[in-house]
């Protein structure tokens, strides 16, 4: 035994206390991965015999092993904290330089840019005015904290709307708003002007055949005030139209009212004209889609109606969703997605070179990042208003700090044993 295994076996003891001491102090770190030690045995450079094995000169540390296993999560409830429930790691640019994290609490600065407590930016997918996003190239995320401009009202689906087939014939005509014994069924839908200004549009529902087919009239007024055209052509005040419907309660079509003209058979009619009152000074045009529209018995159904359009609506707040979407929250109790966060996997995590808070850089031994987005491929969905813990057993940790330690301890004796042996060498002589 020489002095050499003594002195590399302090080394290696002196690394492993140091990750030790590095997990311990971690323990507490938002997306920490503790890390493991790992050795392997020296020999000299000489060569054995089949029955003689060369003395081993010591140990040597390989380097440090990171355990990225899912640590447990905490639930802060802030909107744009977020954690990775599984496979993954965020994509962040710092200083146009890109480094992954799993440390998923962000926070918004002066120019709305998504970042972390370092002010790294959190970089991820745009999303156009269509709603569609942009899987091209990743860019940091900017929130935009300006208003939602207005949008005037131009759609009205009928979703779900469903009149009774065994409706009775209204005992008053003609047709008034008025008096409920005119109409069979009325609703209300709220519209918007092109200031945003909200406006309410009734719709009443008259049913005009005893038997199949089953046809009802459609009647409509703004603010208490019948509509005046349909479709460019002057007919009976505030009548859109007459919905046809089959034997089966089917739609077979939408008689469009006019007073001139040849009546086409559709599904839609466009109800222009439309005075909003007062603020706003340009006449709503709505189009009605009734396609959806039945006439099977029992219950009927109005209140399916979705119209398009808002009112302006000031920036509230942000947040994060399961799937990465960055949606903004609106005054106006309206929502929108402005961005989605992108992840990166690789092929061999443990390949990834850590840099310092709470980031690593991929490296020839990691391979290139695989992207995608939350719940799509191999990723898992996030969990919102979350941050994930450290994976440091703290117990363990304590036990391992014990046992290397006395590692260090016994290396230390080895040295003072050769000592002793050299000194009984030098009094023998």
């Amino acid at each position: 035994m020489g002095y050499s295994q003594g002195l590399s076996g302090l080394s290696a003891a002196s690394n492993e206390l140091d990750t030790i001491g590095n997990n311990i102090a971690n323990s507490s770190t938002t997306g920490f991965k503790s890390g493991t030690t790992v050795f392997a045995d020296m020999y000299a450079n000489t060569v054995s015999t089949a029955v003689s094995t060369p003395s081993g000169i010591g140990v040597n540390t390989v380097g440090v092993e990171q355990d990225y296993g899912q640590g447990t999560f905490d639930n802060t409830g802030v909107p744009l904290d977020v954690a990775i429930n599984g496979n993954g790691f965020f994509r962040m640019s710092v200083n146009g330089e890109i480094e992954y994290s799993r440390d998923g609490e962000f926070h918004t600065d002066a120019n709305g840019y998504l970042i972390d407590a370092e002010g790294a930016n959190v970089t991820g997918y745009t999303v156009g005015t269509d709603g569609i996003v942009s899987s091209t190239n990743p860019v940091p995320i900017q929130i935009p904290m300006g208003n939602m401009a207005p949008s005037a009202t131009t759609t009205v689906t009928a979703t779900g709307l469903n009149l009774d087939s065994s409706a009775a014939i209204p005992t008053t005509t003609p047709f008034n708003p008025t008096d409920d014994t005119s109409y069979s069924f009325s609703d209300q839908i709220t519209t918007y002007d092109t200031l945003g200004d909200s406006h309410t549009m009734q719709l009443y529902y008259v049913r005009n055949s005893p038997s199949s087919p089953i046809t009802y009239d459609v009647y409509a007024a703004e603010d208490g005030t019948l509509v005046q055209s349909q479709s460019g052509t002057a007919g009976t005040t505030g009548l859109i139209g007459t919905m046809d419907f089959s034997s089966t309660g089917t739609l077979t079509g939408f008689v469009s009212a006019g007073g001139t003209g040849t009546q086409t058979n559709t599904n839609e009619v466009l109800v222009t004209g439309i005075d909003p009152g007062t603020g706003a000074t340009t006449p709503m045009s709505i189009n009605f889609d009734f396609s959806g529209a039945t006439a099977y018995g029992g219950t009927g159904n109005t209140a399916n109606l979705q119209p398009d359009g808002n009112a302006a609506g000031n920036y509230v707040s942000a947040s994060i969703d399961e799937n990465g979407d960055v949606v903004c929250t609106y005054s106006n109790g309206l929502t929108e997605t402005v961005a989605q966060l992108v992840l990166a996997s690789f092929n061999n995590n443990n390949g990834l070179q850590p840099v310092g808070g709470n980031k690593w850089i991929q490296t020839g031994e990691s391979g290139e990042p695989t992207l995608g987005v939350a719940g799509s491929g191999t990723f898992s969905s996030l969990q919102t208003e979350s941050l994930e813990n450290s994976n440091v057993d703290l117990t363990g940790e304590l036990v391992d700090l014990i046992t290397a330690q006395r590692f260090y301890q016994a290396n230390a004796q080895t040295i003072k044993t050769q000592d002793t042996v050299d000194q009984t060498l030098l009094q023998m002589n």
